[in-house]
């Protein structure tokens, strides 16, 4: 179980609210100090995507923690946490955090280390990301398919081992499940958003593939229950978690993870598109 999940949402939603129009000042939130986050990698563009606004300056954003254990992780993008979660919720990391700094290191982290209780503008910082993921979590929930005659059913009924899958926006009212590979084939401008009010579940040793010059950048998955991504399981896309993301020993994923509440790893790879 995800030991960040009890934290009290009404505390920090309050402790934001105050620090962030602290930081903002009189004339509101555009003022302040200027951004010290650089949005590494690349995104999806075009009607037919999700925006992730500035939660894309993340290859791992999670509003209650970060931990990686018993294994450290090795990770291609900066990672943080959210409103009001200071960097006692980024566990197994080993920060370095310089006097004064908006950002902390690690050995396991290319990128920079980001905490509520951090030097502004990161305060700030974090609590846009944070609304910006909430806000795309919600866009991909409500998108519908957009002409080329796709659909809106859910492949498998759920079931997506061993299915080859088309670009499209996809909806399953019941869990997804990947016991065997499967595989999203299409061009490199093709979008796919694969959405369930369920939990996903990836067996070990599986493989999400991309073909025909798919990119993991254009691959939304949307889930409102838990994530669970098996051992040594190779995953792609975004994930858009409205609860826990969970990746088992030696997993690995091409893509992002964007968690309403936590984020467990265990030498997990995650690599931002």
């Amino acid at each position: 179980m995800n030991k960040f999940e009890s934290i009290s949402k009404p505390i920090m939603w309050s402790t934001t609210l105050l620090l962030a129009a602290i930081l903002a000042g009189c004339g509101g939130g555009s003022s302040g100090p200027a951004s010290t986050i650089t949005q590494p990698g690349t995104t999806c563009s075009g009607a037919s995507c999700v925006n992730l606004g500035t939660a894309a300056h993340y290859a791992i954003l999670a509003n209650t923690g970060i931990d990686t254990a018993p294994g450290a992780s090795v990770i291609t993008g900066n990672i943080a946490t959210g409103p009001g979660v200071t960097s006692t919720a980024i566990t197994g990391f080993a920060l370095t955090l310089p006097a004064a700094s908006p950002y902390s290191t690690s050995a396991q982290v290319s990128g920079k280390v980001y905490a509520f209780d951090y030097a502004p503008p990161t305060p700030t910082e974090v609590n846009t990301a944070s609304n910006a993921m909430g806000t795309a979590y919600t866009a991909a929930a409500g998108m519908a398919p957009a002409g080329g005659g796709l659909t809106t059913a859910c492949p498998g009924t759920g079931a997506l081992g061993g299915l080859i899958i088309a670009p499209g926006v996809y909806n399953c009212t019941v869990a997804i499940s990947i016991a065997t590979d499967v595989t999203l084939d299409g061009s490199a401008t093709d979008v796919w958003v694969i959405r369930t009010t369920q939990a996903l579940n990836q067996a070990s040793a599986t493989t999400v593939h991309l073909t025909g010059g798919a990119l993991a950048k254009n691959v939304f998955w949307q889930v409102a229950g838990d994530v669970t991504v098996g051992s040594t399981a190779h995953m792609e896309g975004i994930i858009l978690g409205q609860t826990a993301i969970n990746f088992g020993n030696a997993s690995s994923i091409n893509g992002r993870l964007m968690a309403q509440t936590a984020v467990n790893l265990n030498m997990t790879t995650v690599t931002q598109p």
